[in-house]
């Protein structure tokens, strides 16, 4: 390439023409449950919230991080089981297929051989595994005086960036932590995703802090929807607290739409167009200089 020649960050097909202007959208629902140390309790309702989203009209179900378990490391061994081969993966299917909606299953502790992974199954209309994303970034932090916390005490990371397309939008699946990284939003970005979806469960310090920032950042970053899916907060006392506040970031990166810390549920529209909109008046796709700097997912 010449000097004279620009470097531009490649535009996934995708985008390349104008998105049709009667795309009704994605109704989604984004479901904050209170979880306890009953698994059969958390995944019984789970699957009510589902049946209730999709009477809502939802087309799409999301459920939070640890959906089936309490959060913790002390928890994750006792609650481990097969993906997609387990009990909880197979209420799912089978609430899945009932409703007739794509359910992206919060996560689960997945035993995979004599490994743990915190893993995240998206299941489509039919009951079909569709997608399983393992945590990339395990959640390793020392803040003195307020949390410690060592996932890889006992998980182990994922190796991938997951990706998926129902009803003709691409949508990429991060777990928590896997969102304070943007280059993986940006590759998820890069293979056309105008939504991503991020089970999580930041807790009382990190919460306040970044979860809304983070999410604004990745949309902004993005130019896409981000979903953030978390647990209700747990009363004072509990080993550990979520901080609550599902919440959905459009491209503008504002946020339409939030819960509080209580168990509920979110239902919003993704529309399309503003991705379009965004994409088109603020063009940094094809801005990028990437003869300077670049993201590259790597081949596994």
């Amino acid at each position: 390439m010449s000097d004279c020649e620009s470097y531009v960050d490649a535009t996934h097909p995708r985008f390349l023409k104008k998105l049709v202007a009667m795309h009704s959208g994605l109704k989604i629902a984004l479901v904050q449950l209170a979880v306890g140390p009953d698994k059969a309790k958390n995944v019984a309702a789970a699957v009510q919230e589902i049946h209730k989203a999709k009477e809502k009209g939802a087309q799409l179900v999301a459920l939070p991080e640890c959906f089936n378990s309490p959060y913790g490391t002390e928890f994750f061994e006792e609650y481990a089981e097969e993906v997609p081969a387990g009990e909880t993966s197979r209420a799912l299917s089978r609430a899945a297929a009932e409703a007739g909606v794509c359910v992206v299953g919060g996560t689960v502790p997945e035993r995979c051989g004599d490994r743990l992974y915190n893993t995240c199954a998206v299941w489509d209309p039919s009951g079909k595994l569709l997608a399983q994303h393992r945590k990339l970034h395990l959640f390793d932090i020392d803040i003195p005086n307020k949390i410690t916390f060592k996932e890889s005490d006992v998980l182990s990371p994922g190796d991938k960036i997951t990706t998926f397309e129902f009803n003709g939008i691409k949508i990429g699946i991060g777990i928590c932590y896997d969102l304070r990284f943007g280059e993986m939003a940006h590759i998820m970005a890069q293979e056309g995703c105008a939504l991503q979806i991020y089970p999580g469960a930041f807790n009382m310090t990190t919460g306040p802090l970044h979860w809304e920032l983070l999410a604004r950042a990745r949309a902004c970053d993005t130019q896409a929807w981000v979903a953030l899916v978390s647990p209700a907060r747990a009363p004072p006392g509990a080993a550990y607290r979520a901080w609550g506040h599902s919440l959905l970031a459009d491209p503008w990166a504002a946020v339409p739409h939030a819960l509080g810390p209580a168990p509920g549920t979110l239902h919003a529209t993704i529309d399309l167009n503003v991705v379009e909109e965004v994409r088109s008046q603020i063009p940094i796709r094809r801005q990028r200089r990437t003869d300077v700097y670049d993201t590259i997912k790597k081949s596994k």
